[in-house]
């Protein structure tokens, strides 16, 4: 799936559920501590520089909510944090995703998903950091506001290139219709016609004259960059 290896503070109480995510991710070539306890595992965020951290809400001496809030308030830099809980009430998730968390996962959780989320995050964290995206063919030069494909530079028109954006920001993930629109116009409303011709005029643009076409439509849902090389 991913060549990538990452570098991983999971911080569980539950020795048997840290037990399987050591030999799911280890076997899979990422690196892997531990913490059982909430302030074990602030003060290894703190020292260490991870790609992510798995964070169990139910912690011991210090919950994983006081964790996430401590971490954002110390940490010099963002480190992605993946929330884990039994619980899965609104509540939960709208306190978890106030003090700080990126992403969350319901136990009981496959190890699949959350390698895959764990990916998506650094990939995510990744690209709203850096000022160079490259995308297989496509390169967006964010600080002097230019992209190319194939080494030629695309002409885009300022919300074409939002557009582009927002959908490089959020591969591997889809972008709701919705979502584009409020992202674009905020709570102002616009025309229905109005994001299908600035999609349209971006394709015209960065799909037309290529090989294959990089943005592919989810009918009902949204849009996604489609990548056909991307390791």
């Amino acid at each position: 799936m991913n060549n990538q290896s990452l570098y991983i503070l999971v911080v569980e109480d539950q020795q048997s559920i840290a037990q399987n995510i050591a030999n799911y991710m280890e076997d899979k070539g990422h690196v892997l501590d531990f913490a059982a306890q909430g302030n074990q595992g602030l003060e290894l965020a703190l020292a260490n520089h991870y790609d992510l951290v798995i964070l169990d809400l139910n912690l011991p001496v210090m919950d994983g909510l006081e964790v996430c809030k401590q971490l954002r308030e110390q940490a010099n830099h963002h480190v992605p944090i993946i929330m884990l809980t039994a619980r899965d009430s609104i509540d939960d998730k709208i306190s978890g995703f106030t003090l700080g968390a990126d992403d969350y996962l319901t136990k009981p959780f496959s190890l699949e998903e959350l390698e895959v989320r764990c990916f998506a995050l650094s990939r995510r964290h990744l690209l709203q950091t850096s000022d160079r995206l490259t995308f297989d063919q496509l390169i967006i030069d964010r600080k002097r506001q230019k992209v190319s494909r194939c080494g030629k530079t695309l002409e885009l028109h300022t919300m074409g290139y939002r557009i582009l954006i927002i959908l490089a920001e959020a591969y591997p993930q889809v972008v709701s219709r919705s979502k584009l629109s409020q992202k674009l116009w905020g709570d102002e409303p616009t025309e229905s016609d109005s994001l299908r011709s600035h999609i349209y005029q971006l394709r015209n643009m960065l799909d037309k004259p290529f090989d294959y076409p990089m943005i592919k439509t989810m009918h009902g849902i949204g849009f996604v960059l489609d990548i056909k090389n991307n390791e």
